[in-house]
């Protein structure tokens, strides 16, 4: 029996599930755990695409009408045999030392449940480095979602997360949200004091989005999702979360003011793209890259920013129930 069940939701994205095949079957304990994808009622399914890989990895496909990628999750681990699930994305591709850094600190750190940062592939197109660039960065806050420099407590994403199986059954697997679903079963695992960590070399390759528009639905959704959950789990709504309303309505107020009221305001507008381009560069050694990377980085804090507005307005001030933004873009 596998010691690890691999879930995979899928929609639409056969090329990218035969990347991440392809680099599962290239791990250094392959024979450690199964992987279940699950076709969450695709239009473009992956099956015939997969098919050389049941040669390859003990694979299963598991077919289901659409219900989103929580749903998804939660069919393929109704199947699951292994002790823990660990959840990856279709758009990652899994470093060959994963599962042997996974099984090396579960036994040392005795979790229940964790996750492990995400981080660029040399081979991502510029787009996606600059994506990967913003949602990483310290700068952009993107230091919270999964690294040591983390200005807030960490919760495993459902695009690198294990869980013990029998915690995953008592939690009841992921909720019904339509987005904030991975962090809402993380808040819910410390709740019930389970052992939630971070294994900082367990990282993947994520590509994330592959256009700033498709992107922007992203952040702006998460945003909504932050205060959805701040209103399900007390005391989740940290002030770091309201740093990106902050720099959404106070950044163009500084170019306002730079016009009017002083011009050491337009010094201060303009400080922001410089540090990103420059912090960028040393990272990524790309000035293409940097310059993208002021791009992805104002739409990560202004989209994150506006739907956190919205949802503060709507949820929090006008006491108005759950409603969505983009519901289509469960995986776009």
């Amino acid at each position: 029996m596998p010691r690890f069940s691999v879930i995979i939701p899928v929609y639409n994205r056969p090329e990218e599930i035969v990347e991440l095949l392809d680099s599962l079957t290239l791990q250094s304990l392959k024979h450690e755990f199964e992987v279940l994808i699950v076709e969450d009622g695709s239009e473009n399914p992956c099956k015939d695409d997969i098919e050389c890989y049941f040669k390859e990895l003990e694979l299963k496909y598991i077919y289901q009408e659409n219900g989103g990628p929580g749903s998804a999750r939660n069919r393929g681990a109704s199947d699951a045999k292994g002790e823990y699930l660990i959840f990856f994305d279709s758009d990652c591709i899994i470093p060959a030392d994963y599962f042997k850094i996974v099984n090396a600190h579960l036994p040392e750190e005795g979790l229940d449940m964790f996750g492990g940062p995400d981080k660029e592939h040399p081979f991502f197109t510029p787009v996606q480095k600059a994506i990967s660039y913003s949602m990483t960065s310290f700068i952009t806050t993107g230091g919270i979602r999964g690294s040591q420099e983390k200005m807030d407590r960490f919760y495993p994403r459902s695009f690198n997360m294990g869980i013990r199986k029998d915690v995953f059954e008592k939690l009841n697997g992921f909720s019904d949200m339509r987005f904030g679903e991975d962090l809402d079963l993380s808040m819910r695992a410390i709740e019930k004091g389970y052992s939630v960590g971070l294994i900082t070399d367990a990282s993947v390759y994520h590509k994330r989005r592959t256009s700033f528009k498709s992107f922007f639905k992203q952040v702006y959704n998460s945003g909504v999702a932050r205060i959805n959950l701040s209103l399900l789990h007390e005391n989740t709504l940290k002030p770091v979360h309201f740093l990106p309303a902050l720099f959404t309505i106070g950044y163009p107020l500084l170019l306002i003011a730079g016009l009017f009221i002083h011009k050491i305001f337009l010094y201060l507008f303009w400080a922001f793209p410089v540090i990103i381009f420059t912090d960028s560069l040393m990272k990524m050694k790309s000035f293409k890259v940097a310059f993208l990377s002021i791009i992805s980085s104002f739409i990560q804090l202004t989209g994150y920013g506006m739907g956190f507005i919205h949802a503060f307005w709507k949820r929090i001030i006008l006491k108005k129930g759950t409603f969505h933004s983009f519901v289509k873009n469960f995986y776009d």
